[in-house]
Formats: structure tokens, sequence, C-alpha cells
């Protein structure tokens, strides 16, 4: 399978969806490519481009969760962050993604 086309079609597909939720790609375009790519594999593997960084569950309810973009499901947490979890996704004022980390939820500090 060659996931060059439907790399580029997630990308089209995924980028206004997330300019409308203050988010764009992450500007390191080695890591948004090798996350697009990991998103085709699954999506040729499930039917559905899954969030690479996300374990699936049997549940899928749960698992349309991490259907990517997961950022309205998982918005509060994100938006502390300034990334989605992955990074394929910063908020759209971040210009070095590489200071951002990862923060698991309960350990995020309150506003």
């Amino acid at each position: 399978m060659n996931p060059e086309p439907r790399k580029k079609a997630l990308r089209y597909f995924f980028e206004p969806l997330v300019d409308k939720l203050g988010y764009k790609f992450t500007p390191e375009l080695e890591d948004a490519d090798f996350l697009l790519e990991q998103e085709a594999l699954l999506e040729a593997e499930t039917g559905i481009p899954y969030c690479p960084c996300q374990a699936r569950t049997k549940d899928r309810a749960e698992n349309m969760r991490i259907v990517c973009p997961c950022i309205p499901f998982h918005r509060a947490h994100y938006d502390a962050m300034k990334r989605c979890w992955c990074g394929l996704f910063v908020h759209k004022d971040v210009t070095d993604p590489s200071n951002l980390k990862q923060v698991p939820e309960n350990r995020l500090k309150p506003d």
C-alpha cells in the first residue's frame, strides 16, 4: 500500500476542521508526515483513521472518541498542553512545538 495519496487526503480533510478548533498541523513536517502515515495505515487496516497514539478498545463508541482529530473529545486537556496528545495538531499560535510536552490529564495544574 502506498500511503501518500491518503496522507494528502487526510491533511486536506482535517486542515479546515482543526482550523475551526483553533489548531493547525505541527510545523514539524517530519512528525506530521509520520503521524499521517500511521493514520493512513490504521485506516487501511480498520476502515477508520484512528489517532495513532491512542490504544483502541473493543468498545466502538469509546474508539470513536479517538478518531482523528480527537480534539473535541479532549479539548480542555489539549488546550492546556497547546497540542493534541501525539503532537500532530498544535495551537495556531505555536511556532516551536519542541517545547510542548505531553502532560497526563490528572497532572495538569488548574488555572
